[in-house]
């Protein structure tokens, strides 16, 4: 859209290109676009985005040295993959942080506590007094905060988790209680190192429903699925 308006297009072909939520609010995107733009105002607009091209470029070149240097961890580095909300980045991003030997730390609350995703226990007569986080490792904290934000939207126990608990807590409250299970998942899959399973999710239903095509294909290709004249010639041999 930039580059159309830096190369003199119409409001209507901006509007046309505009896309996700921009898409319902053509009409205002017209609006805003209408105007004149002075050669100074192209030019300045051509310089921003040939930068922001160039970091785009900088931060996938950035990508790749970071995916590369993940193959002496690649069994954690897999691992880490199948928890919701973590993909490829993020998962190398946290193996840099904590490394691959989570039994160092003794335990997932001690993990925890060491992400500043652990909260205190200030309780005193039976009354709670606070609930804060204490300080620990403030980019793990913010990387488990993201990949909660991510899990939260997925169709697993965390999504479960956080709406049971955001009408009560708020959305940050409850985002920093699915990033305390999620590094507390993250402990037992690096400890146990087997993938993680989510006990919402029915996994031996999604591999039938993704195998089933290749596995009919596959008895009629060597004969054993049932055709219309076996079923005729079975039903005339019965009668």
């Amino acid at each position: 859209m930039v580059a159309g308006l830096i190369a003199g297009g119409t409001p209507e072909q901006l509007s046309a290109l505009g896309r996700g939520k921009l898409k319902s609010t053509g009409e205002e995107l017209e609006a805003a676009m209408d105007g004149d733009l002075s050669p100074r105002h192209r030019l300045v607009l051509s310089m921003i985005l040939n930068h922001l091209r160039y970091l785009q470029q900088e931060l996938a070149r950035l990508d790749r040295y970071l995916i590369e240097a993940m193959k002496p961890y690649a069994w954690a580095w897999r691992l880490l993959q199948t928890i919701p909300g973590i993909d490829e980045i993020a998962a190398a991003m946290i193996l840099i942080e904590i490394g691959d030997d989570v039994h160092r730390f003794g335990s997932a609350s001690r993990l925890a506590s060491w992400a500043a995703l652990c909260p205190g226990n200030n309780e005193s007569a039976g009354k709670r007094k606070s609930g804060k986080t204490r300080h620990g490792n403030p980019i793990v904290r913010y990387l488990l905060c993201e990949a909660a934000n991510a899990a939260r939207r997925t169709k697993t126990v965390f999504r479960a988790k956080y709406d049971s608990l955001v009408i009560r807590r708020g959305h940050k409250k409850t985002i920093i209680a699915l990033a305390h299970k999620l590094i507390r998942t993250i402990y037992f899959v690096l400890a146990r190192r087997k993938p993680y399973r989510d006990s919402t999710f029915d996994y031996q239903a999604a591999s039938v429903a993704k195998n089933a095509p290749r596995w009919i294909r596959a008895l009629k290709k060597y004969g054993y699925w049932p055709t219309a004249s076996a079923e005729s010639t079975r039903a005339a041999a019965a009668s």
